[in-house]
């Protein structure tokens, strides 16, 4: 089995953690475990609920926290269905962690399918068990649609455009792989495009396909009930889109008032749910990167919850 990369930006998650006691986690998106392992090692009464909707990721955590398998336990669903979980929903949390986006391990098995290297077939399911994927989506979503995600999520310019040359390559030929998406992008562009063109058209397939924005916006609010008053939300962003997510969920939740400005008198909650303990995303050091180069693009923020 291919390894999952290091955990990013380790040292910062556990200095905002703060694990110490009999203190019960939620490692939203397990990956590998490592994460979870630092947490466990920071703490050698604490626990962890290690979720992840990769069944793979989840293979993978099992082996790699063996040694502190008593104090995790797996659970095989999207970060937002989390909250509901039976223990979480008795005791809350003492502090959660998402270390959102796409895994190393995803990105380097050709067979997942999350690649625009030459051959491979399209298909970015984090779970594989779930009908929609890359292909699916492309040979069969409504111009408009591919539209939107082309210029939401990819954030290009030229989004009609590249909607329209899919719509008419898939009339006479079905989308199979990712030298398709490829030529149809370098029509458009009427050039070869770049590697960050086609990351960031990959990126937008793969985030329609998984739901992730509509995951992170439910989950968000969901982790935060979830919390113990005190507790921390720490979450790593690998793309503006996240990031920007976060970060207004974390602004309104930090607010006494909420209230349309033209209102005269305050009729919303009147308190701050918590306060936004990183006032600009933290980012890893030269050095993190140098041996992590996918960690140069996260994005840490953290919240907490009133006492």
């Amino acid at each position: 089995m291919i390894g999952y990369h290091e955990p990013v930006l380790s040292d910062e998650v556990l200095e905002y953690l703060s694990p110490e006691g009999d203190q019960f986690f939620l490692d939203g998106t397990v990956g590998g475990g490592g994460h979870t392992r630092a947490i466990l090692d920071a703490c050698a009464t604490c626990r962890v609920l290690a979720v992840d909707r990769d069944p793979q990721a989840i293979a993978e955590a099992k082996e790699a926290l063996a040694p502190v398998r008593d104090r995790v336990r797996f659970l095989q669903v999207r970060f937002d269905e989390a909250p509901h979980d039976i223990e979480v929903k008795d005791q809350g949390l003492d502090g959660a962690l998402l270390d959102l986006g796409v895994s190393s391990h995803q990105l380097d098995d050709d067979d997942r399918g999350f690649a625009f290297r030459h051959g491979v077939a399209l298909d970015m399911r984090m779970n594989e068990a779930e009908a929609l994927d890359a292909r699916i989506f492309l040979n069969e979503a409504e111009e408009d649609e591919l539209v939107r995600v082309f210029r939401d999520y990819g954030e290009e310019p030229k989004a009609r455009r590249l909607a329209r040359e899919v719509v008419k390559r898939r009339a006479t030929e079905s989308f199979e792989t990712s030298d398709q998406l490829v030529a149809a992008l370098s029509v458009v562009l009427n050039r070869p495009p770049s590697q960050q063109d086609k990351a960031r058209i990959f990126q937008a397939v793969r985030i329609a396909v998984n739901a992730e924005l509509e995951s992170l916006e439910r989950g968000l609010p969901a982790i935060r009930e979830a919390l113990k008053g005190g507790g921390v939300l720490v979450v790593i962003a690998y793309h503006s889109l996240e990031d920007r997510v976060i970060k207004h969920a974390f602004r309104e939740w930090s607010r006494s008032c909420v209230c349309p400005p033209e209102l005269p008198m305050c009729v919303c909650r009147g308190k701050a749910l918590g306060e936004t303990l990183t006032r600009k995303p933290i980012r890893p050091s030269a050095a993190e990167v140098e041996r992590n180069p996918r960690a140069r693009s996260a994005l840490l923020r953290v919240w907490r919850r009133v006492a």
